[in-house]
């Protein structure tokens, strides 16, 4: 049984490492969540019992209806080879309609801005609850100042485990965070027992009464502060390969429950102490439910919890850019697996953008009251957009039409509400979200439309038949009219149904400058699904000069081409497949196999290109993000290889032919 399959399974290790590494998010809610309705409701002097039982009503029914209902029940189901998330869910329904490419876009651009805001306004609201804080005569943190600093000290250090791998990270989190939601749970008991009528939030019908009434002071604009109880939902679905939905579904009612405990003890507390005055002005029930004595562990646990709560973000972040870029959304990028679950991944380039943008979020807007108005509006166009795709994905499971239309009217309204109030505060912040988002969303989509673009304007002769080259290929191999280029000439170049392949490599063999060489290869690179698979095809198509290569590497297997077609030279020559490479000067005895010379192709917009001024100008977009983001000598492992990068010119679209006309000597007369 394989490592991925395990993993699919229940058992209470990975239940333990569900709960460390998927519920960071959704777990720091109650840190920051009533303290936003209080304060959007005018602060705790104007809360009665109508507004705190009708807010609390709305919190239980929010999780319940868009985490567990749509996420968990339905959601969760709906993975890729075990891999979740909104890009998962678009490579299952993308043959269904062209146009769901665009909801996948915007959806994904959306959560990758959200992995940034995660880690800034949950670290800061857990190091504000110390602020003002007295230790005998001492105050450590005696200003926002030092809760920043503090707080980007902490996030530079999270940043640097990431490399350690989510699994390495989630079996040490994980016991931790079973400690943090006990404690919500025990922490809520404690103050509901005060008060056991609240129980009654649990009828929805408080939760609708509520938006109407007078109580209420912002009307359906509460929304905005309740929606942050649910915004880790999308990264529990996004962090499904890393866990296995299994332990997700397991572990998820104990999760609820402490968190649907800990709001309702906060709700008690803040009912009984309505009169109450922070002394720091900074009102935060989370805080204040804990008795005085167990107020500093409170604080510390916290923090432990809001930086797990930022690994969820991140490890979903690292899945979300890596199915990207398979699906040609983004360009390829240097992929670290630090275990032998495919799922758990590190990309050290994504790990260092979003631990920048993140840090300067927390320089931006100071406090975490601020960090709030541009928290969830993100998340919120994500969860509008994977409803629309699992519409389409609950469609091709077959289920009944009216069915799947109950759904997506159902949610679509239920978020779209959620929109609405979480736009009024665009200009209070929310306007960053969408900033990193859109920043986002253009990458994408130059790159997978530029792709499209070039795709479709490529000329129909740019590929050729390997095979109907080979008879030259041989005959220059052996042309002494021509110096020898290499021993071997490699060419980086996927070998479509093992025959057909660029024009551009072999215009770059036979007509640049022809290069002799011994023997020709065209490597392809495949990774698998395993993680330490090394294996290799070749097809010679029946000469002794040409040769493609198809490598099959596990995804852990360091890409060092050079070294392993070495192994394959030696092993070809020595059952007779190629002709020998004697080597009459070498520094090592016996060396049967000659020098390498490996030749990368990149493309360059030709001035012959006839595009329109839109397609040009993605096709030139296109080819520079690849330029700025791409080390094709890096990715082969070829760094110390003598590799050769030849920049080929790309004409696209219909072209007309240059003349110019020839004329007679001009005489020249003396001035």
């Amino acid at each position: 049984m394989n490592k991925i399959t395990k993993k699919q399974k229940m058992s209470f290790a990975g239940l333990l490492i569900a709960i460390g590494i998927v519920y960071g998010d959704i777990g720091t809610s109650p840190l920051y969540v009533m303290k936003s309705i209080v304060t959007e409701n005018g602060g705790i002097a104007n809360v009665n019992r109508e507004l705190i039982v009708g807010l609390i009503s709305l919190i239980l029914w929010t999780v319940t209806l868009l985490t567990t209902v749509k996420y968990v029940m339905i959601a969760l189901k709906a993975t890729n080879h075990g891999e979740g998330g909104i890009f998962s869910l678009y490579a299952l329904v993308r043959k269904r309609a062209k146009w769901l490419v665009i909801p996948a876009l915007i959806g994904g651009a959306a959560l990758l801005a959200d992995g940034t805001l995660t880690p800034a306004v949950t670290v800061t609201t857990s190091i504000e609850g110390l602020k003002n804080m007295r230790f005998g005569d001492v105050i450590p943190v005696p200003s926002q100042e030092v809760v920043i600093m503090i707080t980007i000290i902490i996030l530079v250090i999270l940043f640097s485990i990431q490399r350690m791998g989510t699994s390495v990270i989630g079996k040490a989190f994980g016991p931790i965070m079973l400690v943090w939601f006990t404690f919500l749970g025990v922490v809520g008991i404690a103050n509901l027992s005060h008060d056991w009528s609240l129980l009654e939030a649990i009828n929805p019908i408080h939760a609708i009464r509520i938006l109407f009434s007078p109580a209420n002071k912002v009307g359906i604009l509460i929304l905005g502060s309740v929606f942050l109880a649910t915004t880790g939902a999308e990264a529990l679905y996004s962090d499904v390969g890393h866990v296995g939905k299994a332990n997700i579904m397991g572990s998820w009612p104990y999760v609820f429950v402490c968190l649907s405990l800990n709001y309702l003890g906060q709700g008690a507390w803040i009912l009984h102490n309505a009169s109450y005055h922070a002394g720091n002005g900074d009102l935060n029930p989370f805080f204040e439910v804990v008795p005085s004595n167990l107020r500093l562990f409170a604080i510390a646990l916290a923090t432990i919890a809001a930086i797990i709560a930022s690994q969820a973000l991140i490890t979903g972040s690292f899945t979300l850019v890596a199915e990207a870029s398979s699906l040609k959304f983004l360009p390829r990028m240097n992929i670290i697996y630090p275990s032998t679950e495919k799922g758990q991944i590190y990309i050290p380039s994504i790990n260092k953008m979003i631990c920048v943008v993140t840090v300067a979020i927390v320089f931006l807007f100071r406090t975490s009251h601020h960090m709030e108005a541009a928290y969830g509006l993100a998340i919120t166009v994500t969860m509008l957009m994977t409803t629309i795709l699992l519409f389409e994905y609950l469609g091709k499971k077959g289920k009944p039409l009216y069915l799947r239309l109950i759904f997506l009217i159902a949610f679509a309204f239920i978020e779209g509400m959620f929109l609405i109030s979480s736009l009024t505060k665009f200009l209070h912040g929310g306007y960053v979200t969408v900033l990193i988002a859109g920043f986002i969303l253009a990458i994408m989509y130059v790159w997978f439309y530029g792709n499209k673009i070039r795709d479709k304007r490529e000329a129909k002769n740019a590929y050729v038949r390997l095979d109907e080259y080979t008879e030259m290929l041989t005959d220059l191999s052996h042309c002494e009219d021509y110096p020898v280029y290499a021993t071997n000439v490699v060419y980086m170049a996927k070998v479509k149904y093992n025959k057909f392949i660029k024009r551009e490599m072999l215009y770059s063999i036979l007509d640049k400058r022809p290069k002799r060489a011994k023997a020709y290869w065209f490597v392809t690179v495949n990774v698998t699904n395993e993680p330490y698979t090394a294996e290799y095809a070749v097809n010679t198509y029946g000469t002794k000069n040409v040769i493609n290569v198809q490598l099959y590497l596990g995804f852990r297997k360091q890409t060092s081409v050079n070294v392993y077609l070495r192994q394959i030279v030696h092993e070809l020559i020595a059952d007779g497949t190629i002709e020998a490479q004697p080597q009459r000067f070498t520094t090592t005895p016996g060396r049967d196999v000659g020098d390498f010379s490996f030749v990368i192709v990149n493309d360059v917009i030709s001035p012959l290109t006839k595009l329109t001024g839109y397609e040009k100008f993605m096709v030139e977009a296109r080819v520079w993000l690849q330029n700025l983001s791409y080390n094709p000598a890096s990715w082969f492992g070829l760094e110390y290889a003598d590799t050769v990068v030849e920049r080929v010119p790309l004409i696209l679209g219909k072209h007309q032919e240059s003349y110019i006309k020839r004329i007679k000597p001009k005489k020249q007369t003396k001035k």
